[in-house]
Parts: structure tokens; C-alpha cells; sequence
């Protein structure tokens, strides 16, 4: 078994605390599905988000899935004129027997433009 790093974002409509839970719950499921990965594989889990999003931590949505006994940390990302507005993105740490080009990063809707060398 490796320690393993995968890679996700989203994007949101808008920023309010429940349509944030939504999307970054569902960004956090998709990147446990796609890796046949289960919560007791999650070593920890760093979440970014644009400095126009507020109304929560993105943090919040991984509680909500029931992983409460994982390190997460939350962090603003770099306020760059240009970027794309609104996202969250992710950077988990896991157990799992995969290797690194059978990872699966996961890029939901407009996300996936920021990294198309990646986004599965």
C-alpha cells in the first residue's frame, strides 16, 4: 500500500453555505468513487478556495459525509486577476493500492479547463 496524493476542484454558482456543501460534497464523493477509495483511507485533506468565497469552510461538506475523524484543513488561494472565479479545490492524502498514473483526479464542470494534463 502507497500513500498517495489526489487532486480535485469545483466549481460554484454562487457563494452560499448550502449550494457550497452541495458541490464540495459532491466533489469529495466523486473523488472516493473514482478511486475506489472509502473514508478510512483518507490520511488528510487540504481544501483551497477562491478569496471570493465566504459563506463557509469547505471543510464543512467533508463533515457532513460523515469523515469526522480525518485531519482537514482549510486555506485561501492566491487572489490572481484572471483566475477563474469561485472555486474550491482539493488536495487529499490516502492510503490505496493504486498507483500513481491509476489515480483519478477529479475536475468537476468548468474545473476541468484548469488542469487538462490531469482532469479525468
Amino acid at each position: 500500500m502507497a500513500v498517495r496524493a489526489v487532486r480535485g476542484a469545483v466549481q460554484l454558482e454562487r457563494d452560499e453555505a448550502g449550494h457550497m456543501d452541495e458541490q464540495v460534497g459532491a466533489l469529495l464523493t466523486a473523488v472516493l468513487e473514482r478511486n475506489s477509495l472509502v473514508a478510512d483511507d483518507l490520511i488528510s485533506i487540504w481544501f483551497t478556495a477562491t478569496p471570493d468565497l465566504r459563506s463557509d469552510f469547505p471543510a464543512a461538506a467533508a463533515r457532513g459525509l460523515g469523515i469526522v475523524d480525518v485531519p482537514l484543513i482549510c486555506a485561501q488561494e492566491l487572489d490572481i486577476v484572471g483566475a477563474m472565479p469561485r472555486v474550491v479545490r482539493v488536495l487529499a492524502h490516502v492510503e490505496t493500492y493504486l498507483s500513481k498514473s491509476e489515480i483519478a483526479h477529479v475536475y468537476l464542470g468548468a474545473t476541468a479547463a484548469l488542469r487538462k494534463d490531469i482532469a479525468q
